[in-house]
This record gives C-alpha cells, structure tokens and sequence, in this order.
C-alpha cells in the first residue's frame, strides 16, 4: 500500500482527506502542524506528500525542502491560495503539483496517481490467490478476467488489504464501513457483505482462502498475499 503524509491544519478538511484516502487503499499519516510534519518525517518513509501552505507555525514551503531532501517524493500542495505568485513559489521549491482548494476528490487521487506514476512509486498492484487489486485504477480481477465489486464491497476488500498482517473485528469493519460509506451499516448488513464478497472472490466461498474467519473475533487476510 502506498503511503501518504498529509500535512493540514483544518480539522475538517483532515478528516475528510483521511478517509477518502483511506478508501482508495492509501495508508495516511497526518500532521496537523510544521513541527509535528517534521518530528513525523524523522520516524516514517512514505511515497508521496499532501502539504497545506498555511500552517499555524509556519508554512509548507520549509515543510518541502525538508521532506525533498530527507526522501525526494512527490509534493502536491494544497492551498486557498489562488495566486500565481503561491504557484510558482510552491514549483521552484520543488512540489510536483498544486491544487487549489476546494477541490474534487476524484481530481485530487487522479493527481496523486500521475504523481505516483511519474516518480515510479505506483505500485498499487495487490495479489492474494489468484485475485488481483490495483489500487488505482479500482479494477479487481480473479485469475485473469475482471470482476465488478459495488462501492461497499470494494471498500470492504480495501480494509483487509490495508490490515493485512492483522485481526480485524466486526466493530473495526462496522466503523470503516460506515465513515466511508456515509451510510450507516449495522451487524447484520456487514454479514451479507462479507458472504457477497467471498462470493465474487473466493474460489470456494465455503472454505475462504481470501477473507478467513476469526471465531470470536473478526476475520483476518489469508497468508498468501503478495
């Protein structure tokens, strides 16, 4: 899974990026100011950045540089700033793109595909028996022939491959499901989900390779992912 950092102050606006990032497959790091980003840097690698120019403690172009010159991903930032002396200043200090908020969310994770790509970080693609994930373009395929997952259940599938060496509980799925979704999701939808999912992607969906049962606690990803 690809790993974003997200440096942005507004609490809102935060929430919202995590979890749409989090539903596309991307595993999120966010820092709410500069020096939480830097002390953040200091411990993690990560793939690409999501900087907001204004910051309570200062701004994001120092922010770049920092992070250009520690690991040299990609920079895309965010800003209110419609200014083309905020463009080229963001540019000249070595961001890979800039995008003007509010902006669309599908405009924002085509951005961070391009800029994934151009770097050659996008490596996105999933594999788990025979199944195949890639992340950014949302296409799933079971050996070989495309399959078509509605918005929930490829959501569901996102949890797992996102916690693939863990134990996830009905609570964690219910709480993920629900955010993303914007829709409430009770116990008993969260069964049907799972038995359609098995049914798309398992080669038995009586003996699950793919999505395994944790009696009395939740389900787990299978071992043979890739």
């Amino acid at each position: 899974m690809k790993r974003i950092f997200l440096v942005e102050d507004d609490k809102a606006i935060a929430r919202n990026l995590v979890l749409l990032l989090r539903s596309e497959g991307f595993t999120v790091t966010h820092a709410p100011t500069r020096s939480e980003a830097l002390a953040a840097l200091a411990g993690n690698k990560f793939d690409l950045a999501l900087i907001d120019i204004s910051l309570p403690d200062g701004n994001g172009f120092t922010v770049c540089t920092e992070i250009k010159e520690a690991q040299d991903i990609p920079v895309i930032f965010l800003t209110a700033y419609d200014d083309e002396g905020s463009v080229v200043t963001g540019l000249n200090m070595g961001a890979d793109d800039y995008i003007t908020k509010p902006f669309r969310p599908r405009e924002l994770i085509a951005r961070i595909g391009t800029a994934l790509r151009k770097s050659g970080r996008s490596g996105s693609g999933f594999e788990i028996s025979g199944l195949h994930v890639d992340m950014t373009s949302g296409v799933v395929k079971k050996n070989g022939s495309e399959i078509f997952l509605s918005a929930l259940e490829y959501r569901l599938l996102l949890v797992f491959i996102n916690n693939p060496k863990n134990i996830i509980t009905r609570g964690k799925l219910l709480d993920e499901l629900w955010d993303a979704a914007g829709e409430f999701v009770n116990d008993n939808t969260l069964t049907v989900y799972i038995k359609r999912l098995r049914k798309k992607i398992e080669k038995d969906p009586a003996r699950p390779q793919i999505i395994l049962t944790v009696r009395g606690t939740g389900y787990r990803l299978g071992n043979e992912y890739a």
